[in-house]
């Protein structure tokens, strides 16, 4: 065990899993695939782990080329076969040189398949005998053809399970076909989008969204507007990762969404245009992709349109010091909004040598939507008063990314160092008009109030990362690495209002509501990770990560005890992980993980803004700019198993939030509803899910993931600013769920039908629940032009006009219920064609950034960011 003892002096460490590949059983995924955007894990790492034969000493041996260039076949699939049968005995994957080795095989006769994704599979018979058995030199020919001539097999499943993430394969799912990132977040396991478009990972909302593994300016305001901006089209799968290792950022609560956009990996000219027009929304998208030798171009853009009316209705009842209710306010309201924007990447891959890559990436969008809402108003605590208000409101946001890699690996096998630097800025400006009438009238003459306001914000963020993995033997290797981000983050707000209540004159500038908000923060941070084989069953990985925050923050108006914000704290956040593969040979494919992380998440501008939202005099919502880091222990026990082609995974899960960031909610003397967040006790959940995946006759594909937890939410009494408001101590629990079901059924000549379905029960809060909700679609394919093109129509939510979030709020000082009806039911028509003759390159290895350390927002509108 020397080659132990080493890693741990050096990072005093202890261990952890290196993930072992393995050949599932027909209908898995293989074993030379991987999760897209992923480093391909070499063949040191691959072993024979489908024993279905006896044991014996009998070895085999061979190199895989490519019979054209006659280059090696880098992780090229292996898998060794029965006579008659298809059912797997054993296999591997090809190293970097292409080599593979399979070792204690029985003697007797056998079958020897070869393949990889692009190039024609191959099938051997060979006779192994006690000794060293070398299969001759195999030469796969490339399977290059036109667009639409390309037989596929092996073909991946819409949903797989990897060993520490689940993917769910978008490009598969017709259902997507002219739709947004929204539409195809709702389908992944354990992730829940409520109509709103607010994001959730196992039950929370604590969840970090990434694009190609690297943070992004398009999410940095709002996930649930960016999600409406990148086209399903242009997604080619999505990565859930619930307990992620030490190599990424300290985000942690709810763990990380990995979008993987469409990349070109192919030789030659290709490139793709769709359009798609709906009663929601609208879109169209192109792609120009050029790859020859060494250098490889991508690019898309994209554009679209949606219209989104909505109506809503609130009541609210103050209580007195016996509990007795008084009905305050009424409200109702509608209105509606249309939006639209852009979003574009240009990318640049270049191998200028062996063993060297450089990547150089630039994507951009535009944002904006405008609406308008009448809203009647009928107060009559503490004061009775009518009024309506009919209100413009205006946001618009722009962002860009610009990323540079450069990876070096070496001839020694899963040794690699790498360089990343990016760059990422997004402006945007939210804007309101309103003007104020007595009583029901919206006429000229009644009108006795007008308020404006301008909200300004910026984040940039600049990031450089070093990492390093070196290998000391097939089955220990050591991960180590560093990084900085720098975030310089703003918010300038200007609130115009009338110079009294009941004037109509021009708005002026009101200096007490106005005010110029700074704050940086720098995160320093590095880790390692150390992971070995105890043995060919057990195998175990830990890490630790340490990261040094510094924040400074300050108003440009000195007010009272919010003039400056610092902190300076230092994280050490372990993890630890151990995989058991029992190598059954009734049961092959069966792994079971247990892991454990601690995470930490900072609140991101969306938490911090104080910049008060009073669109709505009556319900009022701003940040909290002294908000502190929350800190979660995540324990996760997860079993994976493939029983005759079908998928079973099943897990067991728990979190443990301490000084958690939660919305509260608090009438104060005006009798206005004043939203803030703070930093209340304990936030835990408890919870399993189980993922199935099913092929009851070939072109039928059934999946299905549940998800069932008990959350509890506790917090201490909490003062609030007007120093009038002391509340009691909260605390809210119960169980939920959500469950979903996806299924595929292929007829002849190209045309396909799908359907998805999902349910959702109600949300427990701290102070209040949401109603439950559900969303289901239809989607019907027929595939044209030599399988070039396709025309997909999709009706969603079909059967009613609007989902209603009900939701009630109850403290010790007031009830609140209200209903919010959004428009969900939509059909959309979509056609796609692609083009070009292409050729598949095996895939290399790359290093992407990812800074997933900063608690989102679920609706930037609300803080104006």
């Amino acid at each position: 065990m020397k080659h132990v003892t080493l890693p741990l002096l050096l990072t005093g460490l202890l261990t952890a899993p290196v993930l072992a590949q393995t050949t599932p059983p027909a209908g898995a995924p293989a074993a030379g695939q991987r999760p897209a955007g992923m480093p391909a894990q070499p063949a040191a790492t691959a072993k024979p782990v489908l024993s279905n034969t006896a044991k014996g000493s009998g070895r085999l041996e061979g190199t895989v080329l490519d019979a054209a260039t006659k280059k090696p076949v880098e992780f090229a699939t292996i898998t060794l076969l029965p006579l008659s049968g298809n059912t797997p005995l054993d296999g591997g994957v090809c190293d970097e040189r292409g080599r593979f080795k399979l070792q204690g095989l029985a003697a007797g006769e056998f079958r020897l398949q070869i393949s990889f994704i692009g190039y024609a599979t191959q099938t051997r018979n060979v006779t192994i005998g006690a000794g060293l058995t070398t299969v001759p030199t195999v030469s796969l020919e490339s399977s290059a053809q036109k667009l639409g001539e390309v037989t596929v097999t092996g073909e991946r499943d819409v949903i797989e399970t990897k060993p520490d993430r689940i993917v769910y394969n978008a490009e598969k799912d017709i259902t997507n076909s002219g739709g947004t990132a929204a539409d195809v977040l709702r389908k992944v396991p354990l992730v829940n989008v409520d109509p709103e478009g607010n994001v959730e990972l196992r039950g929370t909302s604590n969840v970090r969204v990434l694009i190609n593994n690297k943070p992004s300016g398009v999410v940095a305001s709002s996930v649930a507007d960016a999600m409406k901006q990148i086209p399903a089209d242009q997604i080619k799968s999505v990565e859930v990762i619930t307990t992620p290792s030490a190599k990424y950022d300290g985000e942690g609560t709810g763990g990380i969404i990995n979008i993987i956009l469409k990349k070109n990996n192919l030789e030659g000219l290709n490139g793709s245009v769709g359009l798609a027009a709906g009663t929601r929304s609208s879109n169209g998208n192109a792609s120009l992709n050029y790859r020859k030798g060494k250098v490889g171009l991508s690019s898309s853009m994209s554009g679209f349109a949606f219209y989104s009316p909505n109506r809503n209705d609130l009541t609210r009842y103050l209580k007195d010091g016996s509990g007795n209710e008084r009905l305050a306010l009424e409200q109702q309201g509608d209105g509606n909004t249309l939006g639209g924007g852009g979003f574009g990447r240009l990318g640049l891959d270049y191998d200028p040598a062996q063993y060297h890559n450089l990547t150089l990436n630039v994507q951009g969008n535009l944002f904006r939507n405008s609406g308008n809402y009448g809203q009647f108003n009928n107060l009559l605590l503490p004061v009775a008063d009518e009024f309506t208000r009919d209100t413009d409101r205006r946001f618009r946001t722009q962002s860009y990314d610009v990323n540079g890699s450069y990876t070096r690996t070496f001839e020694q096998k899963r040794r690699e160092w790498s360089v990343l630097a990016q760059h990422t800025r997004n402006r945007n400006v939210q804007a309101y008009y309103l003007d104020q009438f007595a009583g029901r009238t919206t006429e000229n003459f009644a009108k006795d109030y007008r308020e404006e306001s301008d909200n300004l914000s910026r984040n940039l963020e600049t990031t450089l990362q070093t990492d390093y993995a070196h290998p000391f033997s097939e089955t220990a290797l050591l991960e180590t690495g560093a990084k900085a981000i720098l975030r310089r983050v703003s918010s300038d707000y200007d609130v115009f209002t009338s110079p009294s209540t009941g004037s109509n004159i021009d708005p002026v500038f009101n200096p007490d509501r106005s005010n110029l908000f700074d704050y940086n923060q720098d995160v320093l941070a590095a880790y390692g990770t150390y992971g070995f084989s105890a043995s060919k069953k057990v195998s175990f990985k830990l890490g630790a990560r340490a990261e040094n925050t510094r924040i400074t923050g300050s108003f440009q108006q000195q007010q009272s005890d919010n003039s400056s914000v610092k902190q300076n704290y230092l994280s050490v956040l372990p993890n630890l992980s151990l995989s058991y593969q029992p190598q059954n040979p009734k049961k092959p494919g069966q792994t079971l993980r247990i892991a454990y992380s601690k995470r930490i998440q900072r609140p991101q501008i969306f938490y911090l803004n104080p910049f008060r939202n009073s669109s709505d005099s009556l319900n009022v919502s701003f940040g909290n700019p002294e908000l502190e880091p929350e800190l979660t222990d995540s324990y996760e026990i997860n079993y994976t198993t493939f029983i005759k082609g079908s998928v079973l995974n099943l897990s067991a899960y728990a979190r443990r939030t301490g000084n958690a960031i939660e919305a509260v909610r608090y009438i104060d003397r005006n009798g206005v509803n004043v939203q803030t967040f703070s930093n209340i006790g304990r936030n835990a959940t408890f919870g399993t899910s189980l993922f199935t995946s099913v092929k009851p006759i070939p072109k039928w594909d059934v999946s299905g993931n549940l998800n069932v937890y008990y959350v509890s939410l506790k917090s201490p009494a909490l003062s609030f600013e007007d120093g009038s408001i002391n509340t009691a101590a909260y605390s809210n629990s119960g169980v939920m769920y959500n469950l979903n079901l996806n299924s595929s059924y292929k007829f002849e000549k190209g045309l396909s039908l799908q359907f998805f379905g999902g349910l959702n029960s109600p949300r427990v809060q701290l102070q209040g629940k949401q109603a439950a909700w559900t969303f289901y679609s239809l989607g019907l394919r027929k595939n044209l032009l030599k399988d070039k093109a396709d025309l997909t129509l999709n009706a969603d939510n079909f059967l009613s006009a609007t989902r209603n979030l009900r939701s009630t709020l109850d403290t010790d000082q007031f009830r609140q219920e209200s209903n919010n009806y959004i428009y969900l039911r939509g059909v959309r028509l979509a056609f796609n064609y692609r083009f070009g003759k292409v050729t598949q390159q095996a895939p290399k290895r790359r290093r992407s950034i990812q800074n997933d350390d900063v608690k989102q927002g679920s609706d930037g509108q609300q803080q104006g960011n």
